[in-house]
């Protein structure tokens, strides 16, 4: 009996602690903030195979006294180990396809390597009023060196028409909590008086190759034997800025065993 109480104590802590930490990070330097957030979908995954998920995360940039914040140069996203990355069978697309492209000229030019997409937002400033801009962003499979790569196709209209593409590395690390690392250089925005304020990526796709299901980004539910919640470090963002400013957070993520 007192093992049973036991079990199930443990396992109501188990959820508890999953929901409280549904929440995003706040990490200040200074004056400087960043908001990292994050999750997956579908929540509930099999034990012992790998399914298709959908990856978002989200990072917005202030700061304390409502100045322009310094302008992002490096993005670095780290996902958990247990998830794993596939492109075999799917198109790749090439930065020269996108640059000066607008959102639909880009899809119609790589639609079938589309493998997300999400949004920024940013605020122009030189001296004077601060202008706000925002957009779409999409994401495409694509290669470099041979190796699987991802491509961020930024377009904004306001206040003019405008469009970035940013090449997205894809690295695989041997040890440690998380196995898929995904960095890439922010350019200038506006001749450098730009400066991002948000980022929400969201990246998945399921596909068919050679008769197989497959995704480019899947996962399974690791709990240990006899639970039925995993809690894991699902995702560690890292920003760097103009003035050699980092800051960088972990999220804590819970899944549910199907089944």
């Amino acid at each position: 009996m007192r093992r049973r109480v036991g079990t199930a104590l443990a396992l109501v802590a188990v959820a508890l602690l999953g929901a409280a930490l549904a929440h995003g990070e706040v990490r200040r330097v200074g004056n400087l903030q960043v908001a990292f957030n994050g999750g997956f979908a579908p929540h509930s995954l099999p034990r012992d195979r790998a399914v298709p998920v959908t990856v978002s995360v989200s990072g917005r940039i202030s700061t304390t006294d409502g100045s322009h914040p310094p302008p992002l140069l490096w993005l670095r996203l780290e996902l958990n180990r247990n998830g794993q990355l596939s492109t075999v069978g799917l198109p790749t697309c090439r930065a020269s396809s996108l640059q000066s492209r607008s959102s639909s000229a880009a899809l119609a030019r790589c639609q079938g390597a589309l493998v997300g997409r999400g949004r920024f937002s940013a605020d122009l400033s030189d001296s004077g009023p601060t202008i706000p801009t925002k957009g779409r962003v999409l994401i495409f499979n694509a290669t470099a060196g041979g190796k699987p790569s991802l491509l961020l196709h930024l377009y904004g209209q306001i206040p003019i028409q405008s469009s970035y593409v940013l090449p997205m590395r894809i690295r695989h690390q041997a040890k440690g909590e998380f196995g898929t690392v995904l960095a890439t250089r922010v350019p200038k925005l506006a001749g450098g008086v730009g400066s991002i304020t948000s980022i929400e990526l969201e990246i998945g796709r399921e596909y068919r190759y050679r008769g197989e299901r497959r995704g480019y980004l899947s996962a399974s539910c690791a709990a240990p034997d006899g639970f039925r919640t995993a809690i894991f470090p699902f995702a560690r963002g890292s920003f760097r800025f103009a003035g050699d400013t980092d800051l960088d957070t972990t999220l804590t993520r819970d899944c549910r065993v199907r089944g």
